[in-house]
């Protein structure tokens, strides 16, 4: 019976050995970009607010437009860390974020980057997977893009504000239908003016408009009107930069409080120097504006959606890039 074992015979038949699978390549990382249009002051903490809500399991990359001005600190930053706008054709992107910019023209045209800014919006079209757009970049895109102007405000828009869902879209699973985001801003667009133009609002407010719209067409992009990045001290910051501003004599009116923002104790004291500076405006009264870990904000009840609004848009990214590269594979 050994005999007829090992030779195949008396019922024990030979079989083919087990196919072998080959473990399929893992997909590559993502390769996101982000190009940086925040002034000298924010610059590096705008880097450092979106480095962590996209993580760090994808390839970061950093990008500047060189018409957008700098100093000279700014500048030796951007000449180690940064390539220029110019090279994003070439860096193998799979998706771009593009953050505003502090205007400092009354229309978006004549800011001095506005020419470089829409050649990256032409080329994101068909470049990339899908960008998304911060705030006043938001707005350079789809005046851009579709002629929608942006309307002025009589006053700026700041605080946190409670956002609801208007639309269900992969880039909102898993959200609260309503979530509180941070606002910071002058301007507003027209959300009848972009129904119009086939943009999809997926999250609104009475209050404020706009939050969260989308382009879907070859690229996905994703416009936001807030600032789901800032962190919890953000709001604060402009703040107390905007009263120095009004102090020095840089603008002509008090800052108002930004909004669901500060505790009740925090907004007692900043009221009460408010109304002092009102009386006795002069820049030497900044050095009594109160301490900020004495005027402390609520907690940034935000961050936790934020993180999970950019989950769902990476996810988006790598899920239409295995789509895109298939129906290449294909052709």
């Amino acid at each position: 019976m050994l005999e007829h074992a090992a030779s195949g015979e008396a019922g024990f038949a030979e079989t083919a050995p087990p196919p072998r699978f080959e473990a399929a390549a893992p997909a590559p990382r993502l390769r996101i970009g982000l190009l940086n249009n925040m002034p000298d002051t924010a610059l590096v903490q705008t880097e450092r607010q979106f480095r962590r809500l996209i993580g760090g399991d994808v390839e970061l990359s950093f990008f500047s437009l060189a018409s957008v001005p700098r100093g000279p600190l700014a500048r030796a930053h951007l000449d180690r860390f940064y390539a220029p706008h110019t090279a994003l054709a070439s860096a193998g992107l799979d998706a771009l974020v593009i953050t505003g910019s502090e205007p400092k023209a009354a229309r978006l045209d004549a800011e001095p980057y506005y020419a470089d800014f829409t050649g990256v919006v032409d080329w994101v079209a068909q470049g990339t997977v899908s960008t998304l757009f911060s705030c006043l970049a938001a707005h350079a895109a789809v005046l851009h893009l579709d002629g929608i102007e942006r309307r002025p405000m009589a006053t700026k828009l700041s605080g946190v504000y409670s956002c609801a869902t208007s639309r269900v879209h992969p880039l909102l699973a898993g959200l609260s239908p309503v979530m509180p985001v941070p606002h910071s801003r002058w301007n507003d667009l027209p959300e009848a003016g972009l129904l119009a133009k086939g943009y999809a609002v997926l999250r609104r407010s009475d209050a404020i408009g706009v939050d969260l719209f989308v382009r879907d067409a070859s690229s996905l992009m994703v416009f936001l009107q807030g600032h789901p990045e800032y962190e919890t001290d953000t709001l604060a910051r402009e703040y107390r930069r905007d009263i120095g501003r009004f102090l020095d004599g840089s603008r002509d009116t008090f800052p108002d409080l930004p909004e669901n923002y500060y505790t009740d104790d925090a907004a007692a004291q900043l009221d009460a120097f408010a109304d002092r500076a009102r009386r006795h405006r002069a820049p030497a009264l900044h050095a009594d504006f109160p301490a900020m870990d004495a005027t402390p904000p609520r907690p940034a009840a935000w961050q936790d959606g934020a993180a999970r609004l950019f989950r769902n848009w990476l996810a988006l990214v790598a899920a239409n890039r295995a789509l895109r590269m298939a129906s290449e594979a294909v052709a």
